[in-house]
């Protein structure tokens, strides 16, 4: 929902209805993640994507249908064949799609959620898409860390444990969809719960204000990172050179990085890139980033020779070898890369594959599904 809320907005916000078709589930190779959605406006037009372009006409009249009838659908859509679900999806994939009709009466908290997600506040939003009973396909709660659940999915049973799952999604930054029983049954079947985890954006910190730190700023915030770039000195880390960044901080790195990681702002979702290639400021950053309990990527630029000197000076600090070894040095994949531009793609293809679990090497030359 995230990519196509300002749209939904403008519309809520006239008083306009929509039809709203939400990925809650993927199986095998589907194109889109569970949370991407499509919206069917009131002038009939479509924006957003379920499925990349698969099933898109199926979803748009189905939306159509729900608009008029009020009464929410989940549909599945998988591979064409005998035994074809209602659309086939040429990649092979399997997708769930929850379609609903939104409306200031069918969702009066929308308001308040935006504002919670443009302010960068966590929320999380769990909405009933399967249960025995029609009556509670569509019924939601809104859930912030430290308040109470607003609304109910309709019983206390199912609104605990809800709450305890969807918060746990939200902490980490995921959406999914959570099973239980009709009545919130943690072992049992039948309801099925879509969680969107609204958690704010994950954070870049670029240390280094070089060329190289502009391009892989701007493709931080194009992957839809937080982005700061840290550097001690104050003729270079400037805004004007980093238009890219939501942040530039003029600070020994060291310092910044124990200073962010003491007030809770660095989690396991952070990734770090280290592009000064000086060992006055690498090695004292780098001492406290691999000490870090949890962060989700550390790379470092650097020649071989660089790097084999960076090595000897974090072991002679005291660094183990287990904490070494959290180090992606010379960073990047090996793409050939040339210009800053180039080397932010293949930074960016490393920070990517470590995330999801991906090899790096072309798929043309691998066997089996392409998505994990």
């Amino acid at each position: 929902m995230r990519e196509v809320l300002p749209q939904l907005l403008a519309w809520w916000e006239a008083g306009e209805t929509v039809g709203m078709a939400t990925v809650v589930a993927t199986f095998r190779s589907a194109p889109r993640p569970a949370g991407a959605s499509m919206l069917v406006g009131p002038d009939a037009s479509a924006v957003g994507s379920v499925s990349g372009g698969c099933v898109e006409g199926a979803v748009y009249e189905l939306a159509q249908e729900v608009v008029a009838s009020g009464d929410a659908v989940l549909q599945r859509y998988g591979v064409s064949d005998d035994d074809a679900f209602a659309v086939g999806l040429t990649c092979g994939g399997i997708l769930d799609v929850f379609v609903e009709r939104v409306d200031r009466e069918s969702f009066p908290e929308l308001g308040a959620i935006a504002a919670d997600i443009e302010a960068g506040r966590p929320v999380a939003v769990a909405t009933v898409v399967e249960h025995p009973d029609p009556g509670f396909v569509g019924r939601r709660v809104v859930l912030r860390p430290g308040e109470e659940v607003a609304g109910s999915l309709g019983s206390a049973r199912a609104d605990d444990a809800v709450r305890d799952d969807a918060l746990g999604l939200l902490a980490a930054g995921h959406s999914g969809t959570l099973s239980y029983g009709p009545d919130g049954e943690r072992r049992g079947e039948g309801m099925r719960v879509f969680v969107w985890g609204f958690a704010p954006r994950p954070r870049m910190l670029v240390f280094g204000a070089i060329d190289f730190a502009a391009a892989v700023a701007r493709m931080g915030a194009f992957l839809g990172y937080r982005v700061t770039v840290c550097d001690a000195r104050p003729v270079f880390a400037t805004t004007s050179r980093f238009p890219g960044a939501d942040e530039v901080i003029v600070e020994w790195p060291h310092r910044y990085l124990a200073a962010e990681q003491e007030a809770g702002r660095i989690d396991a979702r952070t990734v770090l890139a280290v592009l000064t290639h000086d060992p006055k400021f690498d090695v004292p950053l780098l001492e406290v980033a691999l000490r870090l309990p949890e962060v989700g990527y550390i790379g470092a630029m650097g020649s071989r020779r660089t790097h084999n000197d960076r090595m000897t000076r974090l072991r002679e600090a005291g660094l183990t070898d287990a904490e070494l070894a959290r180090l992606s040095s010379p960073i990047g994949l090996d793409l050939g890369a040339r210009t800053p531009e180039e080397t932010a793609v293949s930074i960016a293809a490393e920070i990517v594959a470590g995330r999801w679990g991906g090899s790096g090497q072309p798929l043309a030359a691998l066997d089996g599904r392409i998505h994990a």
